[in-house]
Protein backbone atom coordinates (compact mmCIF):
# COMPACT_ATOMS: atom_id res chain seq x y z
CA UNK A 1 0.00 0.00 0.00
CA UNK A 2 1.66 3.30 -0.94
CA UNK A 3 -0.36 5.19 1.83
CA UNK A 4 -1.86 8.39 2.03
CA UNK A 5 1.36 10.35 3.07
CA UNK A 6 2.16 9.42 -0.77
CA UNK A 7 -0.20 11.06 -2.37
CA UNK A 8 0.50 14.87 -3.01
CA UNK A 9 -2.15 16.97 -1.06
CA UNK A 10 -2.46 20.76 0.41
CA UNK A 11 -2.99 22.50 4.25
CA UNK A 12 -6.05 24.04 3.44
CA UNK A 13 -8.47 23.21 6.53
CA UNK A 14 -7.92 22.63 10.31
CA UNK A 15 -7.63 19.00 10.96
CA UNK A 16 -8.60 17.19 13.53
CA UNK A 17 -11.84 18.48 13.81
CA UNK A 18 -13.28 17.06 17.10
CA UNK A 19 -15.45 14.34 18.47
CA UNK A 20 -17.92 14.95 20.78
CA UNK A 21 -20.58 13.10 22.73
CA UNK A 22 -24.08 14.42 22.34
CA UNK A 23 -25.70 14.04 25.79
CA UNK A 24 -28.83 15.14 25.38
CA UNK A 25 -29.86 14.16 22.03
CA UNK A 26 -28.51 10.74 23.42
CA UNK A 27 -30.82 10.50 26.02
CA UNK A 28 -33.86 11.91 23.80
CA UNK A 29 -33.06 9.23 21.33
CA UNK A 30 -32.09 6.31 23.42
CA UNK A 31 -28.38 5.40 22.00
CA UNK A 32 -24.87 6.50 22.51
CA UNK A 33 -24.73 9.28 20.05
CA UNK A 34 -21.74 11.15 18.97
CA UNK A 35 -21.12 13.96 16.52
CA UNK A 36 -17.81 14.63 14.33
CA UNK A 37 -17.92 18.29 13.33
CA UNK A 38 -17.02 18.43 9.85
CA UNK A 39 -18.30 21.97 9.53
CA UNK A 40 -15.64 23.50 11.56
CA UNK A 41 -12.48 22.33 8.41
CA UNK A 42 -11.92 26.04 8.43
CA UNK A 43 -12.09 26.93 5.02
CA UNK A 44 -15.38 28.86 4.15
CA UNK A 45 -18.22 28.09 6.50
CA UNK A 46 -16.42 24.67 6.50
CA UNK A 47 -17.76 21.58 5.42
CA UNK A 48 -16.75 18.18 3.97
CA UNK A 49 -15.44 19.46 0.91
CA UNK A 50 -12.30 20.75 1.92
CA UNK A 51 -10.75 17.40 2.25
CA UNK A 52 -11.27 16.43 -0.91
CA UNK A 53 -9.85 19.63 -2.18
CA UNK A 54 -6.73 19.29 -0.47
CA UNK A 55 -6.19 16.09 -3.02
CA UNK A 56 -7.48 17.91 -6.09
CA UNK A 57 -6.03 21.53 -5.86
CA UNK A 58 -2.83 19.95 -5.07
CA UNK A 59 -2.68 18.37 -8.60
CA UNK A 60 -4.17 21.49 -10.25
CA UNK A 61 -1.43 23.27 -8.51
CA UNK A 62 1.49 20.50 -9.65
CA UNK A 63 -0.75 20.43 -13.46
CA UNK A 64 0.59 24.14 -13.11
CA UNK A 65 -3.09 25.34 -13.41
CA UNK A 66 -3.93 29.25 -12.80
CA UNK A 67 -8.20 28.94 -13.27
CA UNK A 68 -10.60 26.51 -11.73
CA UNK A 69 -13.48 25.23 -12.70
CA UNK A 70 -16.50 22.96 -10.98
CA UNK A 71 -20.16 23.14 -10.83
CA UNK A 72 -23.18 21.98 -8.98
CA UNK A 73 -26.37 23.49 -8.41
CA UNK A 74 -27.19 27.15 -7.72
CA UNK A 75 -26.28 26.91 -3.83
CA UNK A 76 -24.09 24.09 -4.25
CA UNK A 77 -21.37 24.42 -0.90
CA UNK A 78 -18.69 22.36 -2.96
CA UNK A 79 -18.59 24.93 -5.89
CA UNK A 80 -18.40 28.11 -2.43
CA UNK A 81 -15.81 26.05 -1.13
CA UNK A 82 -13.71 25.59 -4.01
CA UNK A 83 -13.34 28.90 -4.55
CA UNK A 84 -12.93 29.77 -0.97
CA UNK A 85 -9.84 27.47 -1.28
CA UNK A 86 -8.60 28.34 -4.92
CA UNK A 87 -8.72 31.59 -3.41
CA UNK A 88 -6.24 30.62 -0.58
CA UNK A 89 -4.06 29.78 -3.38
CA UNK A 90 -4.01 32.43 -5.72
CA UNK A 91 -6.08 30.90 -7.92
CA UNK A 92 -9.10 32.15 -9.98
CA UNK A 93 -12.42 30.27 -10.37
CA UNK A 94 -15.07 30.21 -12.59
CA UNK A 95 -18.23 27.88 -11.21
CA UNK A 96 -20.71 27.15 -14.14
CA UNK A 97 -23.54 25.99 -12.27
CA UNK A 98 -26.83 24.38 -13.03
CA UNK A 99 -29.39 26.74 -13.22
CA UNK A 100 -31.64 24.76 -10.85
CA UNK A 101 -32.35 26.14 -7.28
CA UNK A 102 -32.13 29.72 -5.41
CA UNK A 103 -29.86 31.62 -7.80
CA UNK A 104 -30.77 34.86 -6.33
CA UNK A 105 -27.72 36.61 -3.92
CA UNK A 106 -28.83 34.36 -1.03
CA UNK A 107 -27.04 31.93 0.91
CA UNK A 108 -23.78 30.68 -1.08
CA UNK A 109 -24.97 32.85 -3.62
CA UNK A 110 -23.43 35.62 -1.11
CA UNK A 111 -20.62 34.08 -0.05
CA UNK A 112 -19.45 33.49 -3.56
CA UNK A 113 -20.30 37.54 -4.69
CA UNK A 114 -18.27 38.34 -1.42
CA UNK A 115 -15.27 36.70 -2.60
CA UNK A 116 -15.70 38.07 -6.36
CA UNK A 117 -16.10 34.65 -7.48
CA UNK A 118 -17.40 34.47 -11.50
CA UNK A 119 -20.23 32.24 -11.28
CA UNK A 120 -22.26 31.34 -14.84
CA UNK A 121 -25.68 29.53 -14.78
CA UNK A 122 -26.28 27.09 -17.76
CA UNK A 123 -29.56 25.24 -17.96
CA UNK A 124 -29.27 21.95 -18.06
CA UNK A 125 -28.76 18.77 -15.94
CA UNK A 126 -26.10 17.04 -18.32
CA UNK A 127 -22.77 17.20 -17.00
CA UNK A 128 -21.19 16.31 -20.26
CA UNK A 129 -22.30 19.54 -21.47
CA UNK A 130 -21.09 21.31 -18.35
CA UNK A 131 -17.66 20.06 -18.98
CA UNK A 132 -17.69 21.28 -22.38
CA UNK A 133 -18.55 24.34 -21.45
CA UNK A 134 -15.85 24.72 -18.86
CA UNK A 135 -13.60 23.43 -22.23
CA UNK A 136 -15.20 26.01 -24.24
CA UNK A 137 -14.76 28.66 -21.51
CA UNK A 138 -11.18 27.55 -20.36
CA UNK A 139 -9.74 27.81 -23.87
CA UNK A 140 -10.97 31.09 -24.85
CA UNK A 141 -9.25 32.47 -21.11
CA UNK A 142 -5.78 31.09 -22.41
CA UNK A 143 -5.17 30.26 -18.70
CA UNK A 144 -3.74 26.69 -17.95
CA UNK A 145 -7.05 25.47 -16.36
CA UNK A 146 -8.13 22.26 -13.95
CA UNK A 147 -11.66 20.92 -13.96
CA UNK A 148 -13.07 19.31 -10.17
CA UNK A 149 -16.30 17.15 -10.92
CA UNK A 150 -19.31 17.66 -8.92
CA UNK A 151 -18.84 17.82 -5.18
CA UNK A 152 -15.45 16.92 -5.77
CA UNK A 153 -16.30 13.40 -6.15
CA UNK A 154 -13.75 11.55 -7.86
CA UNK A 155 -11.03 8.64 -6.94
CA UNK A 156 -9.02 11.78 -5.75
CA UNK A 157 -11.39 13.68 -3.86
CA UNK A 158 -12.36 10.61 -1.96
CA UNK A 159 -9.08 10.36 -0.43
CA UNK A 160 -10.40 13.22 1.88
CA UNK A 161 -12.77 10.88 4.10
CA UNK A 162 -9.99 7.83 3.71
CA UNK A 163 -8.24 10.71 5.55
CA UNK A 164 -11.11 11.14 7.75
CA UNK A 165 -11.58 7.94 8.89
CA UNK A 166 -7.62 7.42 9.49
CA UNK A 167 -8.30 10.08 11.63
CA UNK A 168 -11.29 8.82 13.40
CA UNK A 169 -8.97 5.98 13.83
CA UNK A 170 -6.69 8.43 16.17
CA UNK A 171 -9.65 10.43 18.02
CA UNK A 172 -9.59 7.55 20.94
CA UNK A 173 -13.14 6.08 20.36
CA UNK A 174 -14.51 3.40 18.74
CA UNK A 175 -17.55 3.64 16.61
CA UNK A 176 -19.73 1.16 15.59
CA UNK A 177 -21.84 3.16 13.12
CA UNK A 178 -21.09 6.43 11.24
CA UNK A 179 -23.63 7.41 9.55
CA UNK A 180 -23.43 10.81 6.45
CA UNK A 181 -25.16 11.84 4.00
CA UNK A 182 -24.59 11.24 0.57
CA UNK A 183 -25.07 13.69 -2.32
CA UNK A 184 -22.29 12.91 -4.73
CA UNK A 185 -20.43 9.63 -3.46
CA UNK A 186 -17.11 10.68 -2.24
CA UNK A 187 -17.77 11.64 1.17
CA UNK A 188 -19.58 8.25 1.70
CA UNK A 189 -17.44 5.86 -0.76
CA UNK A 190 -14.09 7.76 1.05
CA UNK A 191 -15.58 6.82 4.91
CA UNK A 192 -16.45 3.39 3.60
CA UNK A 193 -13.07 2.55 2.16
CA UNK A 194 -11.53 4.18 5.03
CA UNK A 195 -13.67 1.71 7.58
CA UNK A 196 -11.73 -1.20 5.78
CA UNK A 197 -8.66 -0.36 5.81
CA UNK A 198 -8.51 1.63 9.80
CA UNK A 199 -11.52 1.04 11.21
CA UNK A 200 -12.57 -2.73 11.48
CA UNK A 201 -16.27 -3.32 12.85
CA UNK A 202 -17.24 -0.15 11.82
CA UNK A 203 -20.48 0.08 10.09
CA UNK A 204 -20.53 3.00 7.32
CA UNK A 205 -24.50 4.23 6.43
CA UNK A 206 -25.15 6.87 3.57
CA UNK A 207 -27.61 8.76 3.40
CA UNK A 208 -28.91 9.39 0.11
CA UNK A 209 -29.92 12.62 -1.27
CA UNK A 210 -30.55 12.49 -4.59
CA UNK A 211 -31.34 10.20 -6.81
CA UNK A 212 -28.40 8.71 -8.48
CA UNK A 213 -27.33 5.52 -8.37
CA UNK A 214 -25.59 4.86 -5.12
CA UNK A 215 -25.47 1.50 -5.03
CA UNK A 216 -23.42 1.66 -8.12
CA UNK A 217 -21.63 5.08 -7.39
CA UNK A 218 -20.13 4.48 -4.30
CA UNK A 219 -18.35 0.98 -4.81
CA UNK A 220 -16.87 2.27 -7.57
CA UNK A 221 -15.47 5.36 -5.81
CA UNK A 222 -14.27 2.84 -3.36
CA UNK A 223 -12.22 0.91 -6.57
CA UNK A 224 -11.12 3.76 -7.74
CA UNK A 225 -9.76 5.27 -4.33
CA UNK A 226 -8.05 1.99 -3.26
CA UNK A 227 -6.41 1.55 -6.33
CA UNK A 228 -4.58 5.21 -6.32
CA UNK A 229 -3.33 3.83 -2.58
CA UNK A 230 -1.89 0.30 -3.93
CA UNK A 231 -4.60 -1.95 -2.84
CA UNK A 232 -6.87 -3.85 -5.13
CA UNK A 233 -10.20 -4.19 -2.54
CA UNK A 234 -13.14 -6.50 -2.89
CA UNK A 235 -16.64 -4.39 -2.32
CA UNK A 236 -18.94 -6.42 -0.84
CA UNK A 237 -22.88 -5.54 0.23
CA UNK A 238 -21.91 -5.38 3.95
CA UNK A 239 -18.98 -2.97 3.61
CA UNK A 240 -21.55 -0.31 3.34
CA UNK A 241 -24.95 0.49 3.76
CA UNK A 242 -27.47 3.23 1.66
CA UNK A 243 -30.60 4.25 2.95
CA UNK A 244 -33.16 7.06 0.98
CA UNK A 245 -34.05 10.33 2.56
CA UNK A 246 -34.49 12.41 -0.57
CA UNK A 247 -38.01 12.91 0.27
CA UNK A 248 -39.22 15.23 -2.19
CA UNK A 249 -36.43 15.70 -4.15
CA UNK A 250 -32.62 16.91 -4.05
CA UNK A 251 -32.09 20.33 -2.97
CA UNK A 252 -36.16 20.47 -1.69
CA UNK A 253 -36.41 20.94 2.09
CA UNK A 254 -38.37 17.29 3.61
CA UNK A 255 -40.53 17.60 7.01
CA UNK A 256 -38.01 14.82 8.60
CA UNK A 257 -35.59 16.62 7.59
CA UNK A 258 -36.47 19.85 8.67
CA UNK A 259 -37.74 18.41 11.88
CA UNK A 260 -34.16 16.80 12.35
CA UNK A 261 -32.69 20.57 11.74
CA UNK A 262 -34.75 22.03 14.69
CA UNK A 263 -34.03 18.72 16.94
CA UNK A 264 -30.50 19.26 16.94
CA UNK A 265 -30.47 23.28 17.48
CA UNK A 266 -32.94 22.46 20.28
CA UNK A 267 -31.47 19.93 21.70
CA UNK A 268 -27.67 20.59 21.04
CA UNK A 269 -27.03 23.77 19.54
CA UNK A 270 -25.17 23.19 16.35
CA UNK A 271 -27.13 24.25 12.63
CA UNK A 272 -27.41 21.13 10.28
CA UNK A 273 -29.01 22.13 6.70
CA UNK A 274 -31.82 21.11 5.03
CA UNK A 275 -30.02 19.73 1.74
CA UNK A 276 -27.68 17.29 3.33
CA UNK A 277 -26.81 16.91 7.22
CA UNK A 278 -30.54 17.59 8.14
CA UNK A 279 -31.99 15.05 6.07
CA UNK A 280 -29.31 12.52 6.74
CA UNK A 281 -29.51 13.23 10.86
CA UNK A 282 -33.46 12.25 9.83
CA UNK A 283 -32.36 9.11 8.29
CA UNK A 284 -30.04 8.54 11.81
CA UNK A 285 -33.44 9.34 13.51
CA UNK A 286 -35.47 6.50 12.03
CA UNK A 287 -32.58 3.78 11.80
CA UNK A 288 -32.82 4.51 15.74
CA UNK A 289 -36.28 4.17 16.12
CA UNK A 290 -36.11 1.16 14.42
CA UNK A 291 -34.30 -0.53 16.98
CA UNK A 292 -30.38 -0.75 14.04
CA UNK A 293 -28.55 0.25 16.62
CA UNK A 294 -27.44 -1.82 19.95
CA UNK A 295 -27.66 0.00 23.29
CA UNK A 296 -23.81 -0.48 24.00
CA UNK A 297 -22.99 0.64 20.16
CA UNK A 298 -21.78 4.31 19.80
CA UNK A 299 -23.09 5.72 16.82
CA UNK A 300 -20.97 9.15 14.95
CA UNK A 301 -22.70 11.55 13.04
CA UNK A 302 -20.38 13.17 10.56
CA UNK A 303 -21.78 17.22 9.78
CA UNK A 304 -20.25 18.04 6.60
CA UNK A 305 -21.83 21.39 6.45
CA UNK A 306 -24.01 23.03 4.44
CA UNK A 307 -24.89 25.66 6.44
CA UNK A 308 -25.37 28.48 3.80
CA UNK A 309 -28.35 26.30 2.80
CA UNK A 310 -30.20 27.29 6.09
CA UNK A 311 -30.34 30.84 4.57
CA UNK A 312 -31.48 29.92 0.63
CA UNK A 313 -34.02 26.86 0.70
CA UNK A 314 -36.80 27.77 2.34
CA UNK A 315 -37.86 26.07 5.37
CA UNK A 316 -41.87 25.43 6.66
Amino acid sequence: MKGLNNIDKLPLGIFPTPVHRLDHLSERLGIDLWIKRDDLTGAGLGGNKVRKLEYLLAEAKKQGARLIFTTGGAQSNHAMLTAACAGKLGLRTILILKKRGVTECRGNQLLERLMGTEVRFVDTDDYGEIYAEMDRVGQASGLPYYKIPCGGSNALGTLGYVDCAKEISEQGVHFDHIVCAEGSGGTMAGLALGAKLFLPGTQVHGMMVDTDPFDVITPKLMREAAALLGQSVTVADRDYHLMDVCGPGYAVASPEGNAAVGLMAENEGIFLDPVYTGKAFAGLIALAKEGAFQPKERVLFLHSGGAGGLFAVEME
